[in-house]
């Protein structure tokens, strides 16, 4: 029989693993593996104590030190080899998991789970004092060797991310013990640098870059409470500076690089690769549909990500009643600093992106999502004094929707009574509200459920014990969105304007050559090809991560309906009349609330299906109760984009989307046609230096709604009760500025059609026209085109006025033939009917008057008709 192999003493298994571990032997042998190091000195001491030559749990911390602190340059650097301690240890742990000795078994487990802290402890001392062992590492980065770890915690060869940790792989559990034992004084710097690096990982990363890895990286961090702590204490969690400005705390902050992540261009010193615009869009114009598809549903795909990612580090982070107040100074900061945002001219080397604000848009967005429910059950706890008492943001200087600032002054010493600061804030309370005087054009273009209800007192003398959660979220996002997706709504417009001009100067430009080319002619056509191509490719990042985001617009129409009920709340909720005296808490907030909502009403509804599933009857019962109260909303352009927002509703080629909002809601039947035609006549004096020409915009608005409206009968019905309850008020009032405009822009039009074809002769008289020098021949066919927009905006606009004209008097008549509107109609009609068919009318003849909406023909049908009328009540009048 085979003699039995000696059964090895638990001694002698400890001695075995412990050598495994730490790579480290006590006794001078040929070992194969160049990475075990023979410690040859302590060795000497042990055997001096009197001990055997055996590794011991006892010893285990002491040979770790001496192998760390030895010259062995053939040895893995310290902290590379201390991670592959750690991983070692974990294998024999799983090792020793198949042991048969209960007994030993434990011991054994003991042993490797004491060498894993151990390793884990060394790593800590290592990284904060990388000059306490000797380090052979030929490897002069300057990131910290933690950081590889992390990317691979969070990365996987699936998701692409894998390969860039380099190879290196976290030990499994290595990551967790590291961060949740150790205490805040080691760690804090350890993760100071690690913050740092992640930061620096992020600069200049685009939507298509490998941002998901730093982001994770970050949300793993914050997960443990060490971090989270060392974060928010980290001195570039808000930059101090005496230039700190808007772009400085995006570039240099720890998160502001994560939010600098876009596809929205921004300015060339701050341009982050790979550039989106020249990967997704470039020669747009002649790529598939299915590329240009399959870029919008990349690029939407990623940002949604990266708003998750984003929103899910500061809900940690606010979660957490260590780090939440960090969190709120942090976003009013950014906030505050970037002010200067909602200007109409912004300056990118003192403000943050624009990629940046709409990125916390939707951050902030899906933060507010817990309390934007349907019932709007939360805006109870919504405090319109925040607005005046907020330490954090700042809100004094806004433009308010009504009150002036004697007013405001007056009222915040009434809701303060007795205190003693009220006086000395006096000034700053005034400046609240300083331009809302003269407010004449529109202002600048599960813990969640315990982190809303939180109001527990923090410090008594600061604004954290008044206000909960809710509240300063729902303010601090109104501010973001009016700083963020709101004035990116406007800069797409511009944009879009932008490559109009281009396109039409480019279209001018390529008829000229025709006519005189010229060398530098076509360095023009040149130029402006390439500017178009550019701006073609920025509006498409802005409709890739704006206009294609379903999500991120309805969460922000979720948004705005919460603070629509909010605010109709502040006036006792949706019923009319309204109060006759206008409450303060509405009269002091701010105008860009309201303007805000309205603007994104218009932007949604201009994108096919958007408006899908949303109910917008709160949006059409606010309108109506405010569009025609000058007592509420002071700023009549204001008013204006209400009625903007219910032309983009108003039902048209058969759809029935929204035709329930006009046709089957109290408010909407019983006051819209009234206060249409209130403010009608409101907008005659808007107090700025543009009202002239802005009128008959706003007019235009109101003229195609009325038109729809008197279609539907009982609309007509109420049309028909308000002449003649208000004949000789606001209904003569509205039909004497029907007829001055439609006076003014016939004229108008017409003596613009004499220009026009003066112009058209010049040109086609080729033989004199091509004598001409060659700047004078650019500057008339500027002028032709011009012109040529001028009679088509006018003469749209002044058909549409005879046209209400004509078909509110077939029905209704008897305001007309009132004695201080028959000489005036009269007048009006001999006028036009000497025009259209005097003597005169030759000279008006155009080659393709459909193309400036020029229609002789029904204008003097419709004038006709006014004229049987006229001479009905008085035949001699012409």
């Amino acid at each position: 029989m085979a003699t039995q192999k000696p059964q090895r003493t638990p001694a002698e298994i400890e001695d075995i693993i412990l050598r495994k571990i730490f790579l480290v032997s006590l006794v001078d042998s040929m070992e194969s593996d160049s990475r075990v190091v023979y410690l040859e000195i302590t060795a000497a001491e042990i055997l001096s104590e009197g001990k055997e030559l055996k590794l011991s749990r006892d010893l285990m911390e002491r040979v770790l030190i001496d192998r760390l602190s030895g010259n062995f340059v053939s040895a893995e650097p310290p902290f590379q080899y201390l991670v592959n301690c750690y991983r070692r240890a974990y294998d024999e742990g799983k090792k020793i998991g198949s042991m048969k000795d209960k007994n030993v078994r434990g011991e054994m487990e003991m042993v490797a789970k004491q060498a894993k802290k151990l390793s884990v402890s060394y790593c800590r001392i290592q990284l904060g004092n990388p000059d306490m062992f000797p380090n052979w590492d030929t490897n002069n980065s300057n990131v910290s060797p933690l950081l590889p770890l992390v990317f691979s915690e969070v990365g996987s060869n699936m998701d692409g991310f894998g390969g860039s940790s380099g190879g290196v792989s976290s030990p499994p559990g290595f990551l967790e013990e590291f961060f949740r034992d150790g205490d805040y004084d080691s760690m804090e710097p350890i993760l100071k640098k690690l913050y740092e690096d992640l930061r620096g990982s992020m600069l200049k990363v685009s939507a298509l870059g490998n941002f998901q890895q730093p982001l994770r990286s970050l949300l793993l961090l914050v997960n443990y409470p060490v971090g989270a702590k060392a974060l928010v204490n980290h001195p570039w969690w808000i930059p101090k500076s005496v230039y700190l400005n808007g772009r400085v705390i995006e570039m240099t902050s720890i998160l502001g690089p994560f939010f600098h992540v876009s596809a929205l261009p921004d300015h060339a010193l701050f341009k982050s690769e790979p550039d989106v615009g020249q990967q997704c869009f470039s020669e747009a114009s002649t790529r598939r549909a299915a590329d240009l598809l399959s870029s919008f549903t990349t690029i939407k795909t990623v940002m949604n990500s990266l708003y998750d990612g984003l929103a899910e580090v500061l809900m940690c982070l606010l979660k957490n009643t260590n780090t939440r107040e960090n969190v709120l100074e942090y976003l009013a900061e950014v906030i505050n600093r970037n002010s200067s945002r909602a200007h109409l001219q912004v300056d990118p080397l003192s403000s943050a992106s624009s990629g940046m604000f709409v990125n916390l848009s939707a951050v902030m967005l899906r933060l507010c999502e817990p309390f934007l429910d349907a019932n709007t059950s939360k805006k109870d706890k919504i405090d319109p004094k925040y607005v005046f008492d907020s330490k954090r943001l700042e809100l004094r200087g806004l433009t308010a929707l009504h009150a002036s600032s004697e007013e405001v002054s007056d009222w915040i010493n009434r809701i303060n009574p007795g205190k003693a600061d009220v006086s000395a804030n006096n000034s700053d309370v005034e400046n609240r509200l300083l331009k809302s005087q003269e407010a004449t054009s529109s202002g600048s273009k599960a813990n969640e459920v315990s982190l809303l209800q939180s109001t527990r007192p923090m410090s008594s003398c600061s604004q954290k014990a008044k206000y909960p959660f809710i509240c300063e979220c729902f303010f601090m996002t109104a501010r973001v969105l009016n700083l963020g997706l709101l004035k990116a709504f406007s800069d797409f417009k511009n944009l879009v304007q932008d490559i109009s001009r281009c396109e039409d100067t480019l279209s001018t430009f390529k008829a000229m050559v025709g006519q005189a080319p010229s060398p530098q002619l076509q360095q023009d056509i040149s130029r402006l090809e390439k500017e178009v191509e550019l701006y073609s490719q920025e509006k498409l990042c802005y409709e890739a991560q704006i206009l294609r985001d379903g999500g991120l617009l309805q969460q922000a129409l979720s948004y705005y309906h919460l603070m629509v009920v909010w605010l109709v709340s502040l006036v006792g909720g949706f019923k009319m009349p309204l109060p006759p005296a206008c409450p303060m808490e509405f009269a002091c907030m701010p105008e860009h609330f309201v303007e805000d909502a309205m603007e994104l009403l218009i932007f949604v509804s201009r994108i096919p299906r958007a408006l899908d599933g949303i109910i917008l009857d709160d949006f059409m019962n606010f309108i109506i109760m405010f569009m025609a109260s000058p007592e509420y909303v002071r700023n009549p352009y204001l008013r204006a984009k209400m009625v903007e927002v219910l032309n983009c509703w108003m039902p048209r080629s058969g759809s029935t989307t929204t035709s329930t909002l006009f046709e089957g809601h109290q408010l909407s039947l019983e006051y819209l046609v009234r206060n249409l035609l209130k403010l009608y006549v409101d907008i005659e004096f808007t107090g700025s230096h543009t009202q002239f020409y802005d009128k008959f915009n706003i007019r235009h608005n109101i003229s195609e709604l009325l038109e729809y409206l008197w279609q539907v009968p009982s609309h007509r019905n109420v049309w028909r009760q308000i002449a003649k309850e208000e004949e000789k008020g606001v209904y003569l009032n509205f039909l004497n500025f029907l007829i001055n405009d439609s006076i003014y822009l016939l004229d108008e039009s017409l003596n613009k059609i004499l220009e026009l074809k003066k112009l058209e002769a010049e040109m086609s008289n080729t033989l004199e026209w091509e004598q001409r020098p060659q700047q004078e021949r650019q500057e008339r066919t500027r002028l032709f085109h011009s012109q040529e927009n001028i009679i088509r905006i006018d003469m749209k606009l002044a058909n549409e006025d005879v046209s209400l004209l004509a078909f509110t008097s077939e029905q209704i008549s008897v305001p007309f033939l009132l004695p201080e509107m028959v000489e005036r109609v009269a007048s009006m009609l001999n006028y036009f009917l000497l025009q259209l068919v005097g003597p005169q009318r030759r000279s008006l003849s155009l080659k393709d008057p459909e193309k400036y909406e020029f229609r002789p023909k029904q204008l003097l049908k419709q004038v006709g008709f006014k004229m049987i009328l006229c001479c009905s009540y008085k035949p001699n009048c012409g």
